[in-house]
């Protein structure tokens, strides 16, 4: 299997763990990200330490306590693939949470360095910016759970919706270079969900030359690393795709470089 792949656990740790990616894991500096199933009533408590998180209910509710905030029994969707905003919580370093599940719970927890200029803070469904991008096979939905317009030291967070036989992350961009205004260096995570649960999605992760190509095939629960490079995604006919995109960099704006060979693809402005 390729290393850029991260398989969960067959079943989650006494903790609820299924997954976890962190810097030191990853071989990079920025990206941390784990996930959880936690039983109704269980409990997960972490330090924030150096770190920033974005905590991101899959689906289920739950009540989340931080040092100086609580909010009960939040969450609404019940599965992913309702395709309808998830509630989030921002919390700033220095700080720690506790998450209690009020029903079954399917939660992300994204990390990047991060410090207290934020408090910590809700993101309900209605302050996540939602939008149809692409056009054709290019169409998917996307959320816009953490993005740079709103306050955080590093993390970006997303999730995006491709209907089966759609292409998405298309056309093939990159942020790998600290070259602003034209371009930001971002390491990404993308957390894979497929329904029906047999499917697969199809991505390709390579750069212009070429000492990077893969092209993978990515399975239900699995996550990707995309250190560097171009990284479009392919959903099979007959199978939606979701995946939530985690990016943190040494400056937190997402500006990307389309592949030149495919760049004509880019909807021009009507």
């Amino acid at each position: 299997m390729s290393s850029l792949i991260v398989t969960p656990a067959a079943a989650p740790d006494h903790e609820g763990k299924l997954l976890e990616v962190t810097p030191a894991s990853a071989g990079w500096t920025y990206v941390g990200f784990e996930v959880y199933r936690l039983k109704p009533g269980q409990s997960l408590t972490r330090q924030t330490s150096d770190r920033e998180a974005c905590l991101v209910l899959l689906s289920g509710r739950a009540d989340i306590k931080t040092a100086h905030e609580a909010w009960d029994n939040i969450g609404e969707r019940m599965s992913i693939f309702e395709k309808i905003p998830p509630y989030s919580v921002y919390v700033p370093g220095k700080d720690r949470f506790t998450v209690t599940a009020a029903t079954e719970l399917h939660i992300a927890v994204c990390w990047a360095p991060g410090g207290t200029a934020h408090a910590a803070r809700l993101i309900a469904p209605g302050h996540v910016g939602v939008e149809m991008r692409g056009e054709g096979s290019t169409e998917r939905l996307i959320h816009n759970i953490l993005p740079e317009s709103e306050p955080a030291d590093s993390l970006l967070v997303v999730e995006v919706f491709t209907p089966g036989g759609h292409w998405s992350s298309f056309p093939p961009h990159k942020h790998d270079r600290d070259a602003l205004p034209e371009e930001s260096f971002l390491e990404e995570t993308y957390y894979y969900q497929v329904q029906p649960e047999q499917g697969f999605a199809i991505q390709r992760v390579y750069t212009d030359d070429r000492s990077l190509n893969e092209t993978l095939a990515v399975h239900n629960g699995e996550v990707v690393l995309v250190p560097k490079g171009y990284h479009p995604v392919s959903a099979p006919p007959g199978y939606d795709v979701y995946y939530l995109n985690v990016m943190a960099g040494p400056t937190r704006t997402w500006k990307f470089w389309n592949d030149p060979d495919h760049a004509w693809l880019m909807p021009q402005p009507k």
